[in-house]
């Protein structure tokens, strides 16, 4: 089964691609939501202590692991795309990195080998529509190009990354993360032409 993670920093369009894939490809690509969404609305802690958001990366992890399982074990998809992958909690934790695979216990090596490829989506800055409209995203422009910078940071080492900036219009976006995803996938899930 191949293993695809969109990634990028808070408002770069990873929701939109997603249910644009949803709705573009066949039932043999598999897509996954935003494990920290699911645990967030579903009444995680999110506390500013260190702790708790330690806590939370740990859990945010786990949940993507078992996400990921379950779609290996039904078995009725060829492929899955995730949104954000177990490499992103690097980008909000901030002790070192080796803190946060002891705890997990696994490594940055065997996480990035777990994916087939990676499509980094750039978050756009403030000037250039950044969207705080997403009730589960508390970060500000600012704040999310760091995090951006963090995740192309700590997925650099995988050899079949693809990042895409961000564009005026985010249609040239879309139509370039939907090229980078069929490169991914067998010529049957493509419903339409691009």
């Amino acid at each position: 089964m191949r293993r695809i993670v969109l990634t990028g920093g808070p408002g770069a369009g990873k929701t939109a691609v997603l249910e644009v894939v949803r709705r573009r490809f066949c039932h043999h690509l598999a897509v996954l939501p935003e494990a920290a969404s699911l645990l967030f609305r579903g009444g995680f802690p999110r506390r500013p202590t260190r702790p708790a958001r330690e806590s939370a990366q740990r859990a945010i992890f786990r949940v993507q692991l078992e996400l990921e399982r379950m779609v290996e074990e039904e078995a009725e998809a060829t492929a899955m795309i995730c949104d954000r992958g177990t490499v992103d909690g690097l980008a909000y934790w901030e002790r070192p990195h080796a803190a946060f695979w002891a705890d997990v216990g696994t490594s940055h090596a065997a996480q990035l080998a777990r994916y087939d490829a990676v499509i980094h989506l750039r978050t756009p800055a403030a000037s250039n529509g950044y969207d705080h409209s997403n009730p589960i995203r508390t970060e500000t422009d600012a704040e999310a190009a760091v995090l951006d910078a963090r995740l192309l940071a700590v997925w650099a080492d995988h050899p079949h990354r693809v990042v895409l900036d961000s564009t005026e219009d985010f249609v040239s976006k879309l139509g370039a993360a939907l090229a980078a995803i069929r490169q991914q996938l067998p010529p049957c899930c493509d419903h339409q032409e691009a």
